[in-house]
């Protein structure tokens, strides 16, 4: 069965692309093929003589089949900044449509299509729309990534809300400890296992350079729920 799931974050650099990625080893490893996707991606540098996002570049590496690159990635933009200010920057628009044709067509290739988001669940895409709009109108459940360092709590609830404000399930969510000095880190996850309604189906202590195919070996999949009712595509 074709399965999908939207990547969210409390936050920008909480290691969502991290998660992706040992996502993509862990459904790889239970024999289903696998497509990472990152509609937006703000922020380029040079490799091999063109302009490449370092996130995308990870979820081919770790990709099972192949795919064309502006499916993975419809929208790839200059500057590591906002998704709105820098499709207008560049004077281009990001067309919420076409994001879900470029996800139907990898949902063809493969059997678990993984869609990262940009920045945390709201971030706007334009004058109106935000990457949840993106989430609603693919109707995935979605995986939160929490960054364990101080505000976690808030911005984990919060996004959650939002979630559930959306007609989306959240179907599992990553403690990720990215501030290795921060007071009770077990504690504050504890707190989130007791308050959001979801299974926790991983937690990952911080390393400096994490490798994503360790990482995939201590994710319980078996675990997420999965949304039985997706809210109706928005128009």
């Amino acid at each position: 069965m074709k399965q999908g799931f939207w990547i969210t974050g409390t936050d920008t650099g909480v290691g969502k692309t991290l998660v992706t990625c040992a996502l993509m080893r862990a459904f790889s490893r239970q024999g289903q093929t696998v497509l990472g996707m990152k509609p937006v991606a703000a922020g380029t540098e040079w490799v091999n003589g063109r302009a490449c996002n370092e996130d995308v570049v990870q979820f081919q590496a770790h990709a099972t089949v192949s795919a064309p690159l502006a499916w993975i990635n419809p929208y790839c933009f200059t500057q590591p900044i906002a998704p709105h200010l820098a499709a207008a920057n560049e004077k281009r628009t990001i067309d919420v449509a076409h994001v879900e044709a470029c996800f139907l067509q990898l949902s063809a290739l493969a059997d678990v299509v993984l869609v990262e988001g940009a920045g945390g669940f709201c971030v706007p895409i334009d004058a109106t729309a935000g990457m949840d709009t993106l989430a609603q109108r693919l109707a995935l459940p979605v995986i939160l990534v929490v960054g364990l360092r101080l505000g976690c709590l808030n911005h984990a609830l919060l996004t959650a809300e939002a979630i559930k404000n959306r007609g989306l399930t959240l179907a599992g969510w990553v403690a990720n400890q990215i501030d290795p000095e921060m007071a009770y880190p077990l504690e504050n996850c504890h707190t989130l296992v007791q308050r959001l309604h979801a299974p926790l189906i991983g937690s990952i202590a911080f390393e400096p350079d994490p490798d994503p195919v360790k990482m995939g070996g201590l994710l319980s999949i078996a675990e997420l729920v999965i949304q039985k009712n997706p809210t109706s595509p928005v128009t």
